[in-house]
């Protein structure tokens, strides 16, 4: 049996003859990007004795296949967050080395809550606690395990941003890029930085945008003033993404489209979107995907109180007001969520009616952000039970996951 592999319609092949020591699951459907030239819609997959994944195929037109049927149920990897602030009452930004148990018990949530991998967010905070995270980031990177979410390289949210539109950034440790004071924070650190986030129309942010580029790490727009014709200039010179699209930004107007605007004119920049309906209005969220679901990426912007109970919670100096999973500071100022990843993907799915969309906003569009592999290749010698298994309920308006099996 050839291994290792997947077969596209069209191509002549045999499928493989079932042994007693393979298992064939029929009737699957994997995520595709949307707006892409549509593949085979239901596939055939080949499991070895130790379930992992080791041949893909599209099932036979008008043709019969033995096998375990999923109906069309999906398959895909776990979600990837490249945007989540903490968990389980820990703010990554305040990490210490005592915080290492807790946050090795964070990262076993989030596989629970299928989650592969994080970009840890550190929002704009001072020098030394941040250079502290990304020490404590590291230790716990050497610690990986399975059934651990995967420590990916951090997301710096911050200090480099607008303060007009710094929502609930504390103004004081906002400051103006420049080199220096990006190698005050991430010198010794350059390669476990996935993502920055900065206002591009600052003066100096031309140069930061240069320099990180040079060194792979992706740039997002955010809390910024830009306008469209800015954030075209920013695209220009390296910004690929927009961080939470439509917040602390200015919004799409018919006749000042802003970031959002100019980035789905342009196609190929990623898009942040929070699905929790507070962040972005469902109608907005609906929308955005009909225009540009190839670009959006969900994300969770989850804070510390992930994983806890509604109430007050604390956040460095300040206190978290949460309700029914949004977090807001005394002044009424949003400040994120407690809703998991894949919880955003569902309301998304249920808005939208395009749950193949939705799955490729968690899953998949995350992995092109940072470079992964995020092809249906990939699932090629995955362990099944690493991945997830998506149904619809039976009046197709509810989307629901569980791991494979």
């Amino acid at each position: 049996m050839a291994t290792g592999k997947t077969r596209r319609e069209g191509e002549t092949s045999i499928v493989p003859h079932q042994t007693a020591r393979m298992r064939r699951i029929t009737h699957v459907r994997l995520p595709q990007c949307p707006g892409s030239t549509p593949n085979q819609d239901l596939h055939w997959l080949i499991l070895n004795e130790q379930g992992v994944i080791t041949e893909i195929g599209p099932m036979p037109a008008m043709a019969a296949m033995a096998g375990e049927s999923w109906n069309g149920d999906w398959l895909s990897p776990r979600g990837i967050d490249l945007q989540i602030n903490g968990g389980l009452g820990l703010a990554f930004p305040e990490l210490c080395v005592d915080d290492l148990p807790r946050l090795l018990q964070l990262l076993e949530q989030l596989w629970r809550d299928g989650v592969e991998a994080i970009a840890p967010t550190l929002v704009t905070c001072g020098v030394d606690p941040l250079r502290r995270a990304l020490s404590v980031l590291r230790q716990a990177r050497s610690l990986h395990k399975p059934g651990r979410c995967r420590l990916l390289g951090a997301h710096l949210e911050g200090p480099f941003l607008a303060t007009e539109r710094r929502g609930a950034h504390p103004s004081e440790h906002i400051v103006q890029p420049s080199l220096t004071e990006l190698e005050r924070r991430i010198a010794g650190f350059e390669t476990e930085i996935s993502l920055v986030t900065l206002a591009p129309e600052q003066p100096g942010a031309d140069r930061m945008i240069s320099h990180l580029t040079t060194l792979g790490i992706t740039v997002a727009l955010g809390h910024s003033t830009a306008t469209a014709g800015q954030a075209a200039a920013a695209f220009d010179q390296g910004v690929s993404m927009l961080t939470h699209a439509f917040n602390a930004m200015p919004g799409l107007h018919h006749r000042a489209p802003g970031p959002v605007g100019e980035a789905c004119r342009r196609g190929g920049i990623a898009l942040g979107l929070i699905a929790d309906g507070v962040h972005v209005h469902p109608t907005i969220a609906v929308l955005l995907q009909r225009m540009a679901g190839d670009q959006i990426v969900l994300v969770s912007d989850a804070l510390a109180p992930y994983g806890l109970a509604d109430g007050e919670h604390r956040w460095d100096e300040r206190v978290l007001h949460v309700q029914d999973g949004t977090c807001r500071l005394d002044d009424g100022t949003l400040a994120g969520v407690t809703l998991p990843l894949l919880a955003g993907c569902c309301r998304l799915a249920l808005w939208s009616g395009d749950a193949d969309g939705a799955i490729w906003a968690a899953t998949m569009a995350p992995r092109r952000v940072i470079g992964m592999d995020h092809s249906v290749e990939g699932l090629v010698g995955q362990p099944i039970d690493h991945l997830l298994r998506w149904d619809l309920s039976e009046a197709g308006a509810s989307l629901a996951w569980r791991e494979a099996a």
